[in-house]
């Protein structure tokens, strides 16, 4: 099978407490249903976890207004530890998440009345798209951004993962991994300024190169009407020096620990990103055919991109419809087209609600 890229899964989040951190998403941004929940050791990222197999907590939570998941994880083996300086935009790695919104002034009214701290008001991007930024109760920093692709509207004002801003050290270096190889080959813009639509985020006032991604290709695959379309934003400051979003911290530790990606034809995608420079540093298909993640299975791996980002890939092998039957999925037997609408909406008797 030809290596094909469905979408955003989800970008990880780790938090210091998973059960508070699965209430609090749940409830403001509505990432309410539960995909999957384990507890388990994480025995394959020796590479990102200073060679120790390391404990931890996971859950997959997703939002039936569609988008990528997050998986909200936590370090049970150890402290989780908080970053030790002030994060700015353009610091290296995954600096701030995009959520998405099908009608952006009801969404932030909605957050002011949730208490959720505004950083901006409603503002346009150099080429014209409205969006605006909060930070949540966590510190995290979020780009919520108009999308007008909903799946299901179930009451929600906004969706899930639209994409992630990112900070780079070298732009043409790190567009090697965003265009070459997950596929963003649309230039949205590609700007140098002190750009107003951040005013409020930390580092604004500096100056940057700003390039915005998309895809120009319609994603397929079995979750693509979930996922639905996504962006890329790389940013690269011109006038400080960035530091590593986890300096003296490791995966798993509070923030955006990665991006990860529903992909199908592992295999033939091992074989593309060695070639291109960027081997697996991660490869759960060396060490098993499948791995169980409890209520789901899949084959996994990791590329690291030159600024210090991890990049996941899922091979969905197995996903929960209907837990309480114990009815699941098998996508090792399904052609490629994407699922029917009312397995969509078996996703939605995993709600959880409050």
């Amino acid at each position: 099978m030809a290596k094909r890229i469905n979408g955003i899964q989800q970008l990880g989040v780790g938090v210091t407490n998973v059960q508070d951190g699965f209430d609090w998403y749940s409830t403001r941004f509505g990432m309410d249903v539960k995909m999957f929940e384990e507890a388990a050791t994480a025995e394959l990222m020796l590479v990102h976890t200073e060679g120790k197999p390391r404990e931890r907590h996971a859950i997959l939570a997703l939002n039936m207004q569609g988008g990528g998941g997050f998986e909200i994880w936590q370090h049970t083996g150890k402290t989780p530890e908080l970053p030790k300086f002030d994060l700015q935009i353009g610091d290296l790695g995954i600096c701030i998440g995009k959520i998405k919104s099908s009608n952006l002034k009801e969404t932030y009214l909605q957050f002011q009345k949730d208490n959720i701290e505004i950083l901006s008001q409603i503002a346009k991007d150099p080429v014209g798209n409205e969006h605006f930024y909060l930070k949540d109760t966590y510190g995290n920093i979020w780009d919520v951004v108009y999308d007008k692709y909903v799946l299901k509207k179930k009451n929600l004002v906004n969706g899930g993962i639209y994409g992630a801003v990112i900070g780079v050290k070298n732009m043409e270096e790190s567009l090697k991994v965003y265009q070459d190889i997950l596929g963003y080959d649309k230039v949205v813009f590609d700007k140098e300024d002190v750009f107003s639509d951040w005013a409020g985020v930390p580092g604004c006032d500096n100056r940057y190169r700003r390039v915005k991604l998309a895809h120009s290709k319609k994603r397929n695959g079995a979750f693509s009407p979930l996922f639905g379309p996504s962006q890329i934003e790389l940013v690269q400051v011109l006038d400080r020096e960035p530091r590593d979003l986890f300096e003296g911290r490791i995966w798993g530790d509070p923030g955006f620990i990665h991006l990860c990606f529903d992909i199908n034809g592992m295999d033939e995608l091992r074989e593309e990103v060695k070639g291109k420079g960027f081997p697996f540093t991660v490869d759960s298909a060396k060490a098993m055919s499948t791995f169980d993640m409890g209520e789901a299975a899949g084959s996994f791996s990791y590329i690291q991109a030159p600024e210090g980002t991890l990049i996941e890939f899922v091979e969905t092998h197995k996903i929960p419809l209907l837990k309480k039957l114990g009815w699941y999925l098998d996508l090792t037997k399904r052609k490629e087209e994407p699922l029917p609408g009312w397995m969509f909406n078996m996703f939605s008797l995993m709600r959880v609600k409050k």
